[in-house]
């Protein structure tokens, strides 16, 4: 049971910290449109790039940690910080509208970064 218990609260600081460097990186980015007046597009690839990192992250800090499979646990920490974002998304916005347009593509690149980490790890 203890066990458990250190596994979740280890996911939840993965997460953690996965969610900071996100807002930092979405800051430096919004800073970056502020004072270039960055254009739609690299706007979108810089939200993508801020996925990649952030899933990436909380899968090579849980790998760490996880010593065997760890590209499963990139993996599952990948598609939590994805459901995660989702529930925010959804918490702040109020409809799936924005969320559905991109919900597979998203759930891929995230998914695929934090297994990523966990096999690098």
């Amino acid at each position: 049971m203890e066990q458990k218990k250190d596994r979740a609260l280890f996911i939840m600081k993965c997460l953690l910290c996965a969610y900071v460097v996100t807002g930092v990186l979405l800051l430096i980015l919004a800073l970056l449109l502020y004072r270039f007046q960055l254009s739609e597009n690299v706007v979108d690839i810089g939200i993508i790039v801020i996925y990649v990192l952030s899933s990436f992250l909380a899968g090579w800090i849980c790998g760490k940690k996880a010593k065997t499979r760890r590209f499963l646990w990139g993996l599952a920490m990948g598609c939590i910080y994805f459901f995660v974002l989702i529930l925010i998304s959804l918490a702040v916005n109020h409809t799936m509208k924005d969320v559905a347009m991109h919900f597979w593509t998203t759930l891929l690149v995230c998914a695929g970064s934090g297994m990523l980490g966990g096999m690098i790890s």
